[in-house]
Protein backbone atom coordinates (compact mmCIF):
# COMPACT_ATOMS: atom_id res chain seq x y z
CA UNK A 1 0.00 0.00 0.00
CA UNK A 2 1.81 3.11 -1.23
CA UNK A 3 -0.94 5.53 -0.23
CA UNK A 4 -2.37 4.39 3.10
CA UNK A 5 -5.46 6.12 4.47
CA UNK A 6 -5.20 6.66 8.22
CA UNK A 7 -7.53 8.09 10.84
CA UNK A 8 -5.59 9.83 13.63
CA UNK A 9 -6.82 10.78 17.10
CA UNK A 10 -5.29 13.37 19.44
CA UNK A 11 -6.51 13.57 23.07
CA UNK A 12 -3.43 14.29 25.18
CA UNK A 13 -4.74 17.37 27.02
CA UNK A 14 -7.74 19.62 26.43
CA UNK A 15 -8.30 19.39 22.68
CA UNK A 16 -10.17 16.52 21.07
CA UNK A 17 -8.97 16.22 17.50
CA UNK A 18 -9.28 13.83 14.57
CA UNK A 19 -7.58 13.89 11.19
CA UNK A 20 -7.56 11.79 8.04
CA UNK A 21 -4.39 11.45 5.98
CA UNK A 22 -3.95 9.67 2.64
CA UNK A 23 -0.57 9.09 1.06
CA UNK A 24 1.04 11.65 3.36
CA UNK A 25 -1.48 14.38 2.53
CA UNK A 26 -3.72 15.64 5.34
CA UNK A 27 -7.33 15.66 4.09
CA UNK A 28 -8.99 16.92 7.27
CA UNK A 29 -8.01 18.20 10.69
CA UNK A 30 -10.88 18.79 13.12
CA UNK A 31 -10.27 20.21 16.61
CA UNK A 32 -12.79 20.62 19.43
CA UNK A 33 -11.57 22.89 22.23
CA UNK A 34 -12.73 22.75 25.85
CA UNK A 35 -13.80 26.14 27.18
CA UNK A 36 -14.75 24.71 30.60
CA UNK A 37 -11.17 25.07 31.88
CA UNK A 38 -11.33 28.88 31.64
CA UNK A 39 -13.47 28.85 34.78
CA UNK A 40 -10.61 27.29 36.77
CA UNK A 41 -7.59 29.08 35.29
CA UNK A 42 -6.05 25.82 34.11
CA UNK A 43 -6.80 22.37 32.76
CA UNK A 44 -8.79 20.14 35.13
CA UNK A 45 -7.82 16.55 34.15
CA UNK A 46 -11.14 14.92 35.10
CA UNK A 47 -13.15 17.50 33.18
CA UNK A 48 -10.83 17.12 30.21
CA UNK A 49 -11.33 13.37 30.00
CA UNK A 50 -15.12 13.73 30.28
CA UNK A 51 -15.14 16.33 27.49
CA UNK A 52 -13.08 13.98 25.30
CA UNK A 53 -15.72 11.28 25.80
CA UNK A 54 -18.42 13.71 24.66
CA UNK A 55 -16.46 15.08 21.71
CA UNK A 56 -14.63 12.14 20.20
CA UNK A 57 -17.42 10.54 18.14
CA UNK A 58 -18.68 13.85 16.63
CA UNK A 59 -15.11 14.94 15.89
CA UNK A 60 -14.19 11.65 14.19
CA UNK A 61 -17.43 11.71 12.21
CA UNK A 62 -16.71 15.24 11.01
CA UNK A 63 -13.10 14.41 10.11
CA UNK A 64 -14.19 11.45 7.96
CA UNK A 65 -16.96 13.47 6.34
CA UNK A 66 -14.70 16.43 5.52
CA UNK A 67 -12.08 14.10 4.05
CA UNK A 68 -14.80 12.35 2.02
CA UNK A 69 -13.55 9.02 3.36
CA UNK A 70 -15.62 6.14 4.72
CA UNK A 71 -14.50 4.01 7.65
CA UNK A 72 -14.14 1.00 5.32
CA UNK A 73 -11.48 2.85 3.32
CA UNK A 74 -9.20 3.20 6.35
CA UNK A 75 -6.00 1.17 6.52
CA UNK A 76 -5.11 2.01 10.12
CA UNK A 77 -6.14 4.06 13.15
CA UNK A 78 -3.51 6.13 14.97
CA UNK A 79 -3.66 7.70 18.41
CA UNK A 80 -1.53 9.68 20.83
CA UNK A 81 -0.03 7.28 23.37
CA UNK A 82 1.75 10.03 25.32
CA UNK A 83 2.96 12.19 26.86
CA UNK A 84 -0.15 13.80 28.29
CA UNK A 85 -2.88 13.46 30.91
CA UNK A 86 -3.64 9.82 31.68
CA UNK A 87 -7.44 10.13 31.65
CA UNK A 88 -7.42 12.13 28.44
CA UNK A 89 -5.04 9.71 26.72
CA UNK A 90 -7.20 6.76 27.79
CA UNK A 91 -10.18 8.11 25.85
CA UNK A 92 -8.28 8.41 22.57
CA UNK A 93 -6.42 5.13 23.05
CA UNK A 94 -9.57 3.16 23.93
CA UNK A 95 -11.54 4.62 21.03
CA UNK A 96 -8.75 3.93 18.53
CA UNK A 97 -8.31 0.33 19.67
CA UNK A 98 -12.01 -0.49 19.60
CA UNK A 99 -12.64 1.29 16.28
CA UNK A 100 -9.69 -0.46 14.61
CA UNK A 101 -10.66 -3.83 16.12
CA UNK A 102 -14.16 -3.50 14.71
CA UNK A 103 -12.75 -2.73 11.27
CA UNK A 104 -10.06 -5.39 11.43
CA UNK A 105 -7.23 -2.93 10.76
CA UNK A 106 -4.00 -2.17 12.69
CA UNK A 107 -3.39 0.61 15.20
CA UNK A 108 -0.43 2.98 15.39
CA UNK A 109 0.76 4.54 18.64
CA UNK A 110 2.23 8.02 18.20
CA UNK A 111 4.56 10.02 20.42
CA UNK A 112 2.96 13.45 20.86
CA UNK A 113 6.27 15.35 20.89
CA UNK A 114 7.61 13.56 17.82
CA UNK A 115 4.36 14.45 16.09
CA UNK A 116 4.83 18.14 16.89
CA UNK A 117 8.17 17.99 15.07
CA UNK A 118 6.77 16.03 12.12
CA UNK A 119 4.08 18.69 11.64
CA UNK A 120 6.76 20.39 9.52
CA UNK A 121 6.18 17.78 6.82
CA UNK A 122 2.48 18.54 6.36
CA UNK A 123 3.03 21.62 4.17
CA UNK A 124 5.84 23.16 2.15
CA UNK A 125 8.56 24.18 2.73
CA UNK A 126 9.91 21.11 4.51
CA UNK A 127 13.22 20.96 6.40
CA UNK A 128 16.05 18.72 5.24
CA UNK A 129 17.88 16.30 7.53
CA UNK A 130 19.55 16.77 9.88
CA UNK A 131 17.84 19.76 11.46
CA UNK A 132 17.43 21.17 14.93
CA UNK A 133 13.94 21.63 16.31
CA UNK A 134 13.19 23.85 19.29
CA UNK A 135 10.16 22.04 20.67
CA UNK A 136 8.24 24.24 23.07
CA UNK A 137 4.88 23.71 24.72
CA UNK A 138 3.07 24.00 28.03
CA UNK A 139 4.70 20.83 29.32
CA UNK A 140 7.95 20.52 27.36
CA UNK A 141 10.93 22.60 26.31
CA UNK A 142 13.71 20.84 24.42
CA UNK A 143 16.18 21.06 21.58
CA UNK A 144 15.95 17.99 19.36
CA UNK A 145 18.33 16.87 16.65
CA UNK A 146 16.19 15.32 13.91
CA UNK A 147 18.19 12.87 11.78
CA UNK A 148 15.23 11.29 9.99
CA UNK A 149 11.45 11.13 10.26
CA UNK A 150 11.58 8.66 13.15
CA UNK A 151 15.16 9.20 14.34
CA UNK A 152 15.33 12.00 16.92
CA UNK A 153 17.75 12.82 19.72
CA UNK A 154 17.09 15.21 22.62
CA UNK A 155 20.15 17.46 23.03
CA UNK A 156 18.83 19.51 25.94
CA UNK A 157 15.61 20.11 27.85
CA UNK A 158 14.17 22.01 30.77
CA UNK A 159 15.22 20.89 34.22
CA UNK A 160 12.06 22.28 35.84
CA UNK A 161 9.19 24.23 34.26
CA UNK A 162 8.50 24.40 30.55
CA UNK A 163 8.51 27.77 28.84
CA UNK A 164 4.78 27.49 28.18
CA UNK A 165 4.20 27.16 31.93
CA UNK A 166 6.30 30.26 32.51
CA UNK A 167 4.21 32.23 30.01
CA UNK A 168 0.93 31.03 31.49
CA UNK A 169 1.87 31.45 35.14
CA UNK A 170 3.36 34.91 34.74
CA UNK A 171 0.27 35.82 32.74
CA UNK A 172 -1.82 34.65 35.67
CA UNK A 173 0.29 36.78 38.06
CA UNK A 174 -0.56 39.77 35.87
CA UNK A 175 -4.26 39.04 36.03
CA UNK A 176 -4.55 38.02 32.39
CA UNK A 177 -7.37 35.61 31.48
CA UNK A 178 -6.63 31.93 30.89
CA UNK A 179 -4.65 30.85 28.99
CA UNK A 180 -2.15 33.48 30.04
CA UNK A 181 0.52 32.80 27.40
CA UNK A 182 -1.39 33.90 24.27
CA UNK A 183 -2.77 36.94 26.12
CA UNK A 184 0.72 37.90 27.31
CA UNK A 185 1.95 37.66 23.72
CA UNK A 186 -0.90 39.83 22.45
CA UNK A 187 -0.36 42.46 25.16
CA UNK A 188 3.43 42.44 24.66
CA UNK A 189 2.97 43.71 21.09
CA UNK A 190 1.97 47.10 22.53
CA UNK A 191 4.85 47.37 25.02
CA UNK A 192 8.53 48.23 25.32
CA UNK A 193 10.61 45.02 25.65
CA UNK A 194 13.49 46.96 27.24
CA UNK A 195 11.39 48.61 29.96
CA UNK A 196 12.29 46.08 32.67
CA UNK A 197 15.05 43.56 33.16
CA UNK A 198 14.57 39.91 34.13
CA UNK A 199 17.22 37.18 34.52
CA UNK A 200 18.13 34.96 31.57
CA UNK A 201 18.57 31.38 32.76
CA UNK A 202 21.88 29.68 31.95
CA UNK A 203 21.99 25.96 32.62
CA UNK A 204 24.83 23.60 31.64
CA UNK A 205 24.93 22.29 28.09
CA UNK A 206 21.76 22.81 26.10
CA UNK A 207 19.43 22.55 29.09
CA UNK A 208 16.93 25.14 30.28
CA UNK A 209 15.44 26.42 33.52
CA UNK A 210 12.44 28.71 33.80
CA UNK A 211 11.71 28.61 37.53
CA UNK A 212 14.08 31.55 38.10
CA UNK A 213 12.26 34.03 35.90
CA UNK A 214 8.92 33.01 37.42
CA UNK A 215 10.26 33.72 40.90
CA UNK A 216 11.90 36.94 39.75
CA UNK A 217 8.64 38.11 38.18
CA UNK A 218 6.70 37.27 41.35
CA UNK A 219 9.03 39.31 43.59
CA UNK A 220 9.27 42.11 41.04
CA UNK A 221 5.49 42.49 40.92
CA UNK A 222 5.19 42.22 44.70
CA UNK A 223 7.77 44.95 45.34
CA UNK A 224 6.56 47.30 42.63
CA UNK A 225 2.94 46.95 43.71
CA UNK A 226 3.89 47.90 47.26
CA UNK A 227 5.40 51.13 45.93
CA UNK A 228 2.67 51.78 43.35
CA UNK A 229 -0.66 49.96 43.87
CA UNK A 230 -1.60 50.46 40.21
CA UNK A 231 1.81 49.45 38.85
CA UNK A 232 0.60 46.41 36.92
CA UNK A 233 -2.35 48.20 35.31
CA UNK A 234 -0.21 51.22 34.42
CA UNK A 235 2.66 49.17 32.95
CA UNK A 236 1.01 45.97 31.76
CA UNK A 237 2.16 46.11 28.13
CA UNK A 238 5.77 46.93 29.08
CA UNK A 239 5.88 44.14 31.67
CA UNK A 240 4.54 41.63 29.15
CA UNK A 241 6.99 42.76 26.48
CA UNK A 242 9.95 42.58 28.88
CA UNK A 243 9.01 39.13 30.17
CA UNK A 244 8.47 37.82 26.66
CA UNK A 245 11.79 39.17 25.44
CA UNK A 246 13.58 37.45 28.32
CA UNK A 247 11.90 34.09 27.74
CA UNK A 248 12.66 34.22 24.02
CA UNK A 249 16.30 35.21 24.64
CA UNK A 250 16.62 32.26 27.00
CA UNK A 251 15.23 29.87 24.40
CA UNK A 252 17.30 31.10 21.48
CA UNK A 253 20.57 31.42 23.38
CA UNK A 254 20.82 27.62 23.68
CA UNK A 255 19.57 27.11 20.14
CA UNK A 256 22.36 29.30 18.79
CA UNK A 257 24.88 27.37 20.87
CA UNK A 258 23.65 24.01 19.56
CA UNK A 259 23.62 25.25 15.96
CA UNK A 260 27.17 26.51 16.17
CA UNK A 261 28.50 23.46 18.00
CA UNK A 262 26.94 20.98 15.56
CA UNK A 263 27.23 23.05 12.40
CA UNK A 264 23.53 22.68 11.63
CA UNK A 265 21.77 25.68 10.09
CA UNK A 266 18.43 24.00 9.35
CA UNK A 267 16.33 25.26 12.26
CA UNK A 268 12.69 24.55 13.12
CA UNK A 269 10.30 25.30 15.97
CA UNK A 270 7.33 23.22 17.06
CA UNK A 271 4.75 22.96 19.83
CA UNK A 272 2.13 25.32 21.19
CA UNK A 273 4.57 28.11 22.06
CA UNK A 274 5.77 28.17 18.43
CA UNK A 275 2.52 30.08 17.78
CA UNK A 276 3.92 32.96 19.86
CA UNK A 277 4.30 35.96 17.53
CA UNK A 278 7.31 37.32 19.41
CA UNK A 279 9.19 34.03 19.09
CA UNK A 280 8.34 33.68 15.39
CA UNK A 281 9.48 37.24 14.66
CA UNK A 282 12.69 36.96 16.67
CA UNK A 283 13.56 33.63 15.08
CA UNK A 284 13.40 35.27 11.66
CA UNK A 285 15.80 37.96 12.90
CA UNK A 286 18.19 35.28 14.19
CA UNK A 287 17.93 33.52 10.82
CA UNK A 288 19.42 36.54 9.08
CA UNK A 289 22.09 37.02 11.74
CA UNK A 290 23.21 33.37 11.88
CA UNK A 291 22.51 32.35 8.28
CA UNK A 292 19.79 29.90 9.30
CA UNK A 293 17.15 28.31 7.12
CA UNK A 294 14.11 28.57 9.38
CA UNK A 295 10.92 26.51 9.33
CA UNK A 296 7.83 27.61 11.22
CA UNK A 297 4.61 25.55 11.04
CA UNK A 298 1.23 27.03 10.20
CA UNK A 299 -0.69 28.18 13.28
CA UNK A 300 -3.20 25.32 13.07
CA UNK A 301 -0.37 22.79 13.39
CA UNK A 302 1.38 24.50 16.33
CA UNK A 303 -1.14 23.75 19.06
CA UNK A 304 -2.35 20.20 19.74
CA UNK A 305 -4.05 18.73 16.68
CA UNK A 306 -4.54 15.36 15.02
CA UNK A 307 -2.99 16.50 11.72
CA UNK A 308 0.46 16.14 13.24
CA UNK A 309 -0.48 12.75 14.72
CA UNK A 310 -1.59 11.66 11.26
CA UNK A 311 1.70 12.80 9.72
CA UNK A 312 3.73 10.80 12.24
CA UNK A 313 1.45 7.80 11.73
CA UNK A 314 2.01 7.94 7.98
CA UNK A 315 5.77 7.46 8.37
CA UNK A 316 5.28 4.75 10.99
CA UNK A 317 2.85 2.93 8.68
CA UNK A 318 5.37 3.02 5.85
CA UNK A 319 7.92 1.36 8.17
CA UNK A 320 5.42 -1.20 9.42
CA UNK A 321 5.45 0.11 12.98
CA UNK A 322 2.13 -1.06 14.38
CA UNK A 323 1.01 -1.43 18.00
CA UNK A 324 -0.58 -4.30 19.86
CA UNK A 325 -4.15 -4.23 21.13
CA UNK A 326 -2.55 -4.57 24.58
CA UNK A 327 -0.94 -1.12 24.32
CA UNK A 328 -1.81 1.38 27.05
CA UNK A 329 -1.25 5.14 27.42
CA UNK A 330 2.10 6.39 28.72
CA UNK A 331 1.69 9.85 30.33
CA UNK A 332 5.47 10.37 30.60
CA UNK A 333 6.44 8.94 27.25
CA UNK A 334 9.83 10.16 26.03
CA UNK A 335 11.08 10.79 22.50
Amino acid sequence: MTEPTILAIESSCDETSASVIRGGKVLSNIVATQAIHELYGGVVPELASRAHQQNIIPVVTQALRKANVTKNELNAVAFTRGPGLLGALLVGCSFAKSFALGLGIPIIEVNHMQAHILAHFIDEPKPTFPFLCLTVSGGHTMIVRVNDYLDMQILGQTTDDAVGEAFDKIGKMLGLPYPGGPMLDKTAAQGNPDAFQFPVGNMPGYNYSFSGIKTAALYFLRDKTKEQPNFVQDNLADICASVQKTLIRTLLKKLVQASQDLGINEIAIAGGVSANSGLRHTLQQYAQKHNWQVYIPAFQYCTDNAGMIAMAAHYQYMKGEFASQYVSPEPRLKI
